[in-house]
């Protein structure tokens, strides 16, 4: 219900700068935008509300929660139907295909969510009294509530307590009722709490049993080939960010903004000369594409973070004890580890070193094989064989799970082809079973043969990836902090990318022990821990949890590592799309003072993004701005605004426009709008020569502005 609400809120916020440059200057359509903005104000208000609140006491309001959807939308859709006929008409076609799509909306109610919160509705109405000794009609009511919420493990449990215990330290004595529900509803987990992960899972165990088969069902047609409109002309890849240019083609944006970095003036296709050089976003190709890619089970890479990671990794030295290199291949959305360490040790005390490339691997993994009983290992040279004997793990002794998960992982070394089969989505709970008990057996041999059998089934099946719950995700954060980092960091990695999992994953803890990792002095896994950060922070509604658990100041000083500073400046721009992370930086001067330095030393991508955390935190708050009235954070953003990307030029002359002394005087220079979009406003010279040095910037902006006008009239 509040993810088909924030679909328009995303994308309205998308226009909304463009429909406050339009201004309307009429009455009506002052109040509209300010109708609108209230309205969004409030969207984003219950969203955050949803995404923080107790399931229950949620369950318990889906019907109020639905109402005020309902008037939310309806507000959107007034409010942007009187902006529609006083914006420019590009703007206006926009703006008309939100109202048609607001006009059609509907906010489904989850029928378990709805049947749960009947059913304690229905308990609370029985008024029974709290006590100690156990009442079976509020067991069995908590039970099925808490099944239909997937309230089934432990950390489910203790986060349902702690999102309650929130919601009463924010009510106030003016509401006991409310107040009343929600100590009712602790009191239920807390005097139930471990027999309802019990049970339930005894439950949910069943329930997988018996529909585990009837899910799975073989793909005969395989992934079809996307049309080559979607594909960018230069990279002949899907488009992550497809942009429009002057001469009508369309290109990834990270492709096209560097062909013309590299000085060119001219489409890479028609070999036209273009006047203009600002992409525009191709929103109906990307709808497509994101339609396409999502009944394909396709998540698309950004292509800027993959050439940003591909040169790290080549600047990185090999090491016999540590993942080397991390990249991904976009032509086959694959992801690739080298040089992994099999460095391990088992139960009985031994270890042992095994290398791919060594004649004495091959002969151990030939001699393993032929120690174990055929019945379990013989392939007849069908693939689903291999990970079949996967399945039947629990009905062997630990010793026998070890050497099964130990041939399959050298099977799937020559033949990972196998990985693609139907059967890898049904060894997936038998393989986090088998790292369960690997880590409370402390086997670290069978913990790693465990967790890179996983691995490899996991990069062989992006486009289809297995299921996973949260027991399963619970299971491989618990191995962020062990022997097998590495492995669990590139597993961690791979389902970072992937909407479905960044909550859950976020719920189960993940990030805490992320950010242990990058506070060890040791840096061999912070490159692909600050990839899992920069995937989740992708992720609107767990911009929460990145404030809540301090995560800006332990990125700061990451600001100024030239190897980590493109993925960390990435992460506070996404995060800043959340009011509280945009407080938060413009209220560190550390924070400041670290994007003033990267404004000045960083590549141009991560100048482009330095100036957008900018302008977001100095929109947040006027008196933000006069944190960046410095002299060499203006005198880098002027120099942004001539030599930064395309990008990076529109937001730095936005941002000096949002500086205060610049709104307080009036313009003597100004850009047509054939060249830049936007007016830029200066001082006369008789005043700027009574000004300090950091107006100095100013000028220096006017000069290229209007050698730029000279040069594009002649």
């Amino acid at each position: 219900m509040c993810l088909e609400l924030k679909k328009f809120i995303d994308r309205i916020s998308e226009i909304f700068s463009a429909i406050e440059s339009a201004r309307p200057r009429c009455t009506s359509g002052i109040q509209a935008l300010c109708s609108l903005h209230s309205a969004i104000y409030k969207a984003k208000l219950l969203i955050q509300h949803c995404s923080e609140s107790s399931k229950l006491y949620l369950a318990i309001t889906t019907g109020k929660m639905h109402l005020r959807c309902e008037k939310i939308r309806d507000t959107l859709q007034f409010c942007l139907s009187q902006i529609q006929a006083m914006v420019p008409s590009l703007l206006a076609a926009k703006i008309s295909g939100i109202v048609h799509d607001l006009k059609a909306a509907k906010f489904p109610l989850e029928s378990s969510e709805e049947e749960a919160g009947k059913i304690v509705i229905a308990l609370i109405r029985q008024e029974i009294s709290m006590s100690r000794s156990v009442n079976n009609l509020e067991l069995q009511a908590v039970q099925d509530a808490t099944l239909r919420l997937n309230i089934t493990s432990p950390l489910g449990v203790l986060i349902e307590k702690r999102s309650i215990r929130r919601l009463l330290e924010k009510v106030n004595d003016t509401n006991p009722t409310k107040k009343n529900i929600l100590k009712y509803l602790l009191y239920l987990l807390r005097k139930y709490g471990e027999k309802i992960v019990r049970d339930n899972n005894d439950i949910t165990l069943v329930q997988h049993d018996e529909s585990s088969y009837q899910s799975i069902e073989p793909d005969d047609c395989g992934t079809s080939e996307p049309p080559d409109e979607f594909k960018c002309p230069i990279s002949m890849r899907l488009m992550y960010d497809p942009v429009i240019i002057a001469s009508g083609k369309t290109f990834e944006r990270f492709w096209i903004e560097k062909w013309f970095n590299e000085g060119n003036e001219t489409c890479p296709i028609t070999h036209m000369k273009l006047d203009n050089l600002s992409p525009t976003p191709n929103s109906v190709i990307k709808s497509l594409i994101s339609e396409w890619s999502s009944k394909q089970g396709i998540t698309i890479p950004d292509p800027s973070l993959e050439s940003h990671l591909a040169s790290l990794a080549s600047m990185e030295s090999s090491s016999s004890c540590s993942i080397a290199s991390f990249g991904s291949s976009m032509n086959k959305l694959h992801f690739e580890i080298s040089s992994v360490s099999l460095c391990s040790s088992g139960t009985n005390g031994g270890s042992e070193m095994l290398d791919d490339k060594s004649d004495d691997s091959f002969g151990f993994r030939l001699s393993q094989i032929n120690l174990e009983p055929e019945r379990f290992y013989r392939s007849d040279d069908c693939d689903g064989n291999i990970l079949e004997s996967l399945c039947k793990l629990s009905a062997l002794s630990w010793e026998s799970q070890c050497k099964t998960v130990g041939v399959v992982k050298n099977q799937l070394e020559d033949n990972k082809q196998a990985c693609r089969t139907a059967n890898s989505n049904s060894c997936i709970r038998p393989l986090i079973k088998f790292l369960k008990d690997g880590r409370e057996l402390r086997d670290v041999k069978a913990q790693r043969d465990g967790a890179e059998v996983l691995l490899a089934i996991l990069k062989e099946n992006r486009s289809e990836m297995p299921t996973f719950d949260e027991d399963g995700i619970y299971v491989l954060a618990s191995y962020l902090d062990s022997e097998i980092t590495g492995e669990a960091l590139a597993i961690m990695e791979i389902l970072s990318c992937l909407p479905t999992y960044k909550s859950m994953m976020v719920a189960t803890g993940v990030l805490p022990s992320i950010l242990e990792i990058l506070d060890t002095k040791s840096r061999e896994f912070h490159s692909i821990a600050m990839k899992i950060l920069c995937n989740l922070s992708c992720n609107r509604d767990i911009g929460y949890h990145f404030v809540y658990l301090d995560c800006l100041p332990r990125l700061v000083p990451l600001l100024e590592d030239q190897n980590l500073a493109w993925f960390c400046i990435r992460i506070i721009r996404n995060l800043c799309c959340t009011e509280e992370v945009r407080i938060a930086v413009g209220e560190t001067s550390s924070c400041i003072s670290a994007i003033a330095n990267l404004l000045e030393t960083g590549t141009k991508n991560e100048q482009e993004y330095a100036a957008d955390v900018l302008l977001s935190v100095c929109r947040e708050r006027a008196e933000f701005s006069q944190l960046i009235m410095r002299d060499n954070i203006i005198q880098a953003i002027v120099n942004i605004s001539v030599n930064g990307t395309s990008r990076g030029k529109m937001i730095a002359l936005e941002l000096l426009q949002l500086l205060p002394h610049n709104r307080d005087h009036t313009p003597v220079c100004s850009v047509p709008k054939a060249g830049l979009g936007l007016n830029i406003p200066s001082n006369s010279g008789d005043h700027y020569r009574d000004k300090k040095s950091s107006f100095g910037a100013f000028r220096f902006l006017g000069k290229k502005i209007s050698l730029y006008s000279t040069n594009s009239s002649s």
